[in-house]
């Protein structure tokens, strides 16, 4: 144990005002040097007071963005810091990279800033001390061993090289563990950590060799924007004009936010982080310590010099939250400051370190950090354009800032250069916290997250922090009837939506798992209901769009690939990117409207609301339809409830006069009707791929609603189901998902979605050149495509981003997956090359073992409309049908 004496001693010494000395990391030391205090560049010394791109905050993700832009020869990009270059969160992390993340697409952003890191050095002849002795994640408990093969599942697909190791290789990596409890771990050679100061000046140094302007002591006092979308930026040296604005600032980015109108769902946390003075053991090592990640006893652990530095994640009821900053603002003289430490937080922390770790036991603490970070709800950063404002970039709530400040700004300036994001990276939406990710919410789940860090990472996995949120509450009484009715429910952008019903004690909570779970027999339950009689789901989280004004359709045409439908009828269309890419699918339909009006209803994903509303809205502006198209979000004001299965329009028929036979309601037709005494719009669809209607209602009417619905059917076998029973229906259908088969990642053509790309239609849609190019070289050596392949799953099902062998090689991925209960045996949606066909013998990952996959001609059942007609009517890649 470390001695009181010897914690106070150090205690002491770290909290002295202005003491920084040798002993603490590089990019301490830096920034307290005379190279901080760099020649001043006013801005009013500008030949022009307008700029291209405006970014506020020159910590790394501010930096590397200017780098980004000008070196891709963006002219006039101008970054403004209110003190210094790295003041803020960047100066005092401890700078640890790394190719992992659970988040596939993540990695991609991890691996571009690896890529960067290693090469800038010799680009702006700028040191950036880089150490990649690689990185050890620790395995302990045999649930640490099934959440490490989950993840080494996924990784044999991806572009960075990882590896699971046995005791022995843990101990020949790091001699100094303790072996007791280690099992073996994840082993990422190319890991390691980088001096952040040095780093974010090399990038400096680059962004000015390309022609960016930075300027320190620059604060921003106003942000406004004109008519014509043109930002006015006011500092204390004279204001700029510019067509974008990126807000970079840190845990200052709230308070820039605020600037323009916005209310940024992050706040600063206290983290902190120890170095010891130099450890016998360590100065005798040969090689450099990998870094540690000990996930159970939530800390990183890495050679600082001759010592070791080690960062604990404390528990969510010990960790300290900047309320007064989320509340009030940062203060106008915090800038490269720190906070006073505090050791008895992290102590359980520390102990558990030295055990794992025994040389740490008689070592002294040169140092204790303790400094901001930024999080929000999920710790994953808030990137991209903001819904509101034009031209308004948000590079937020980043968490592991240095790990994700090259791929980032790459990401960012992209996008701002092309028009569209470069891929896909919807899980750091800039706008996936809506109106309801109050402070309320913001605060709990922050808190939730942060003493989560290192917790085991199932697969469905809920966290119920903050719930439900202000926006389910709308629906509280359907909430409520749901809940006596045994749903257990999953979070969906603020609603709660059900994911199974347990009728049983067993069933009725919630227990994580990397097998099947104890919803499995409740879900077998719901799909055998919904095939063989019927079922209702609350679908009221799917996102809601009115889309209206003479040139509505006008509009559509053009953002849309599908040919439009008639009044009272209903489509399936996707939006597309310059590139071709899938950008959003949605269900849209042409309503009645007066003389001279247009008015269409889209429905979107419950994942991607403002991801698409976004994209509507800056197509409306780029194309010059405001005058003539309005979008309303009314995503909040209806209700939706799914009808389907064979006896549905039985169910329905019972509660309303207009008729509802396949003659006179076709499929895919839409009209208002009367559910007993409930004004409802009725689409005749279902993504089960079974007959039924969706209906969409007045919010406020959707319990009484769902009460008729199910006094009607309960003597007919209905049946409430959930999420996870929607996925195997509609996996069983051959139905694709937006976000899984399809996204910015992949064209419609590999995605099976020809059907629904009308490249004869007269519109010149958004993408429509790119696709009918890639037409051509669908065919060509290397093309991918989407098929459905039978999985031979025991007790682990694919669920998606499993890797996909052939012969000892992988050739793929899983993007979706789940068991078949009319079929016996799990279902999988993978992209493989586009030459392995029907009957092709593949193999996928499934927890650490490969089992049987086959490639399947077409999906194993048919679509209730497909069963009316011949066989090919049904095509793996179609979506809701």
């Amino acid at each position: 144990m470390l001695s009181c004496s010897k914690i106070n001693k150090s205690l002491a010494w770290a909290t002295k005002a202005g003491r920084l000395t040798s002993s603490w990391p590089a990019s301490v030391r830096a920034l307290s040097s005379s190279t901080a205090h760099q020649r001043q560049h006013p801005l009013s010394k500008r030949s022009s007071n307008e700029a291209e791109v405006v970014i506020i905050g020159g910590g790394i993700v501010g930096v590397s963005t200017a780098y980004h832009l000008a070196k891709a020869g963006v002219k006039d990009v101008v970054l403004l810091e209110k003190s210094e270059l790295t003041a803020g969160s960047t100066w005092h992390a401890a700078g640890l990279t790394t190719f992992f993340h659970p988040g596939i697409n993540v990695r991609r952003v991890h691996y571009y800033s690896m890529q960067l890191y290693s090469q800038l050095e010799a680009e702006t002849d700028q040191p950036v001390g880089l150490h990649t002795p690689g990185s050890l994640r620790l395995i302990t408990t045999p649930t640490r061993m099934d959440e490490a093969r989950y993840q080494m599942s996924r990784a044999a697909w991806c572009q960075a090289e990882q590896h699971l190791v046995g005791p022995e290789k843990c101990l020949e990596l790091c001699p100094l563990l303790n072996m007791s409890t280690v099992l073996g771990g994840i082993y990422n050679p190319g890991d390691g950590h980088i001096d952040p100061y040095s780093v974010t000046m090399a990038l400096a140094a680059g962004a000015r060799k390309y022609g960016a302007e930075l300027y320190q002591n620059s604060q921003v006092r106003a942000t406004s924007q004109d008519s014509k979308g043109i930002w006015t930026i006011v500092t204390d040296h004279g204001e700029l004009k510019s067509k974008h604005l990126v807000n970079a600032a840190g845990f200052h980015a709230r308070d820039v936010g605020k600037l323009s109108g916005l209310d940024l769902p992050i706040i600063p946390v206290h983290h902190q982080y120890v170095i010891t003075k130099a450890v016998p053991e360590v100065v005798e090592l040969k090689r450099e310590l990998p870094v540690l990640r000990d996930l159970e006893a939530s800390y990183y652990l890495r050679q600082e010099k001759q010592g070791l530095l080690v960062g604990p994640y404390e528990s969510a009821e010990n960790m300290m939250l900047c309320t007064d900053w989320y509340d009030n603002g940062v203060p106008d003289s915090f800038g490269r400051e720190l906070f006073e430490p505090d050791l008895g937080r992290i102590m359980p922390h520390l102990e558990r370190a030295m055990e794992m770790v025994p040389a740490m036991q008689n070592a002294e603490i040169q140092s204790v950090i303790s400094g901001p970070i930024t999080y929000n709800a999920e710790n994953a950063g808030l990137i991209g354009p903001v819904e509101g404002p034009l031209n308004y970039w948000l590079l937020g709530g980043l968490g592991y800032g240095i790990i994700h400040g090259g791929g980032v700004g790459k990401y960012v300036a992209d996008w701002i250069r092309t028009g569209e994001p470069p891929y896909d990276l919807i899980e750091l939406d800039a706008n996936r916290y809506g109106w309801w990710a109050d402070r309320s919410y913001t605060h709990a789940k922050s808190r939730e997250t942060y003493g989560l860090n290192n917790a085991v990472g199932y697969p469905k996995e809920e966290r119920f922090a903050g719930r439900p949120t202000k926006r389910a509450a709308q629906t509280s009484a359907l909430y409520d009837e749901l809940k006596s009715a045994g749903a257990e429910f999953g979070f969906h952008n603020g609603w709660e939506q059900p994911h199974w019903f347990g009728l049983t004690e067993e069933e009725r909570r919630y227990e994580p798992s990397f097998r099947r779970g104890n919803w499995f027999p409740a879900m077998q339950r719901e799909c055998e209901g919904v095939l063989n009689r019927a079922g209702v789901m609350d679908i009221t989280p799917f996102s809601k769009f009115e889309i209206s004004g003479p040139r509505a359709g006008e509009f559509l045409d053009l953002v849309t690939a599908n040919r439009l439908p008639k009044v009272n009828r209903t489509c399936i269309t996707h939006m597309l990117t310059p590139r071709g890419r899938v950008f959003s699918e949605m269900t849209l339909t042409c309503l009645p409207a007066d003389d001279g009006q247009q008015k269409f209803l889209a429905l979107t994903g419950s994942g991607s609301e403002m991801h698409d509303l976004i994209w509507l809205k800056d197509w409306r502006h780029k194309l010059r339809f405001q005058d003539g198209v309005k979008i309303d979000n009314v995503t909040d004001s209806i209700g939706c409830l799914s009808v389907a299965g064979p006896l549905s329009r039985e169910i329905l028929q019972s509660l309303t006069s207009e008729s509802l036979d396949a003659g006179s309601y076709p499929f895919l037709q839409a009209k208002q009707l009367q559910i007993d005494g409930v004004d409802c719009l009725a689409i005749r669809i279902s993504y089960t791929g079974e007959l039924g209607w969706e209906l969409y209602c007045g919010i406020g009417e959707l319990p009484r609603l769902y009460k008729s619905i199910w006094r009607s059917g309960q003597p007919r076998g209905l049946v409430n189901f959930g999420s996870y029973a929607m996925n195997s229906l509609r996996l069983e259908k051959g139905f694709a998902m937006w976000g899984a088969e399809m996204n910015c990642d992949t064209g419609p053509l590999e995605a099976g979605l020809g059907g629904f790309i009308r490249l004869g239609k007269s519109a010149d849609f958004v993408g429509k050149a790119a696709v009918a190019e890639a037409k051509l070289k669908l065919q060509q050596d290397g093309a991918r495509q989407l098929r459905m392949l039978r999985v031979d799953s025991v007790d682990v099902d694919p669920e998606g981003n499993e890797s996909v062998w052939l012969d000892g090689k992988v050739v793929g991925n899983t993007t979706s997956g789940s068991y078949s209960f009319s079929r016996g045996h799990g279902l999988a949606f993978a992209y493989v090359p586009a030459s392995l066909g029907a009957g092709t013998q593949l193999e996928v990952d499934l927890l650490g073992r490969r089992v049987p996959a086959v490639v399947l001609s077409k999906p194993p059942l048919l679509p209730e409309q497909a069963r009316k007609k011949k066989p090919e009517a049904a095509s793996v890649g179609s979506s809701q049908q």
